[in-house]
This record gives C-alpha cells, sequence and structure tokens, in this order.
C-alpha cells in the first residue's frame, strides 16, 4: 500500500513516464485491496489512482466503501475532492477538501490539498478567493510548482497583469517539465472543459500560444 501511495504522489510531479506511474499506483493499489477489502485506505488510494484516469465514478464507489467503514478517515476525503472537483462539483470536492485538512492539519502532502484547494477554488470561478489561497500555500510551500500556475491563472482572470506575469514566469521557472506536463499537454484527470479553463487564465496571465 505504501508503494501505491508512493506512485500517486509522483503522479503529481511526472513528465514523461506519467502513464507508467499511473498504471503502477493502480496495479498496487489494486492488489492491497485484493489482499484486504476491508482496508480503508487502500480503497482510498485505489480511489485515487481511479480518478487519476479519469474515473471518476469508480473513485467515488471506493471512497463510499472506505467511509463506510472508517468515517473519520482524511485520505478518503481527500480522494473524494480530488474526485469532485475533477468531475466539474467543485464546490462539493471543497467541502470535503477542508473535512480532510482539519481530519489530520499536519499531513505530510499538506501543500498538495492546500494547492488543490486554490484550484477548487478556480474551477468554482472564485478568483479573488483562489490568489488569496494559492498565496498563502506558497508562503509555507515556496518551492512547490504547481500552486504558482493556478496563482497566474486566477490573477489572469481578475485582470491583474503584472503580479499574473511574475507568477506565470515562477511557475515555469520552478520546474519547467512540470509545467510542460500539466499545462501544454491535457492530464487524464482533468476535463476538457477544465483545461480550457485553465488555459484561458494562464493566456490572460501572458502565456504565448503554441
Amino acid at each position: 500500500m505504501g508503494l501505491a501511495s508512493v506512485q500517486n504522489q509522483a503522479a503529481e510531479f511526472k513528465g514523461r513516464g506519467l502513464p507508467e506511474a499511473l498504471s503502477s499506483a493502480e496495479s498496487l493499489a489494486r492488489r492491497a485491496v485484493a489482499l484486504d477489502g476491508g482496508d480503508a485506505e487502500a480503497r482510498s488510494l485505489l480511489g485515487l489512482a481511479l480518478s487519476r484516469r479519469g474515473d471518476y465514478e469508480g473513485a467515488l464507489a471506493e471512497v463510499e466503501q472506505a467511509l463506510a467503514t472508517t468515517p473519520n478517515l482524511a485520505a478518503a476525503y481527500h480522494t473524494l475532492a480530488i474526485a469532485l472537483i475533477f468531475s466539474g462539483r467543485p464546490r462539493e470536492g471543497l467541502v470535503a477538501l477542508e473535512k480532510s485538512i482539519r481530519l489530520d492539519p499536519r499531513d505530510p502532502r499538506s501543500r498538495i490539498r492546500l494547492m488543490q484547494m486554490a484550484l477548487g477554488l478556480y474551477f468554482s470561478r472564485e478568483y479573488t478567493a483562489a490568489v488569496e489561497v494559492a498565496k498563502q500555500t506558497i508562503r509555507s510551500y515556496p518551492d512547490f510548482p504547481n500552486t504558482y500556475r493556478w496563482l497566474a491563472a486566477a490573477l489572469g482572470q481578475l485582470g491583474r497583469t503584472a503580479e499574473a506575469e511574475e507568477a506565470l514566469e515562477k511557475a515555469i521557472a520552478v520546474l519547467p517539465a512540470s509545467f510542460e506536463t500539466y499545462v501544454r499537454n491535457r492530464v487524464p484527470w482533468m476535463r476538457p472543459e477544465d483545461h480550457a479553463h485553465m488555459l484561458e487564465g494562464l493566456r490572460k496571465a501572458g502565456m504565448p500560444e503554441e
């Protein structure tokens, strides 16, 4: 189960090899569930792996089983949040994400959850709130590249061009391969309309057309 968790986290940063990382995470999570179908953490990891390839219904089914046995599992609420946010239900996803953070405020993956809070707000078109959350996250985790992308997009939507350009430059400079993977290409867990929405904000921030 630990290996599945590592592979799922690796999928946050992979450039080349992303499909392999996602496939490996799902395979390892399925193996963990097969060994113990009542293990809520294993179910949560499998749900996360499924959501990463765009199987939101499968992810929600796994989370439902996880929460049935362990109703206060922070990891399950995190997986629920991801499945909801990326399936077009960002406001519901934000509620689940907030609960995940409350249940385990010291989770070592806090930078990811806070970044996802910013992107959930962005998808909800709450751009001012997205900016504030992104800035708070950057203050705590300045080397985490993905947050700068959502800050730039939200600032772009608000017409705060100078700030948006600065954030965009940082998004590219911190980890260029990550920007290429998550922006130039559409990752499997992001719907085409959400990808287009992200690109709209980034272009307003000054990102050139390909």
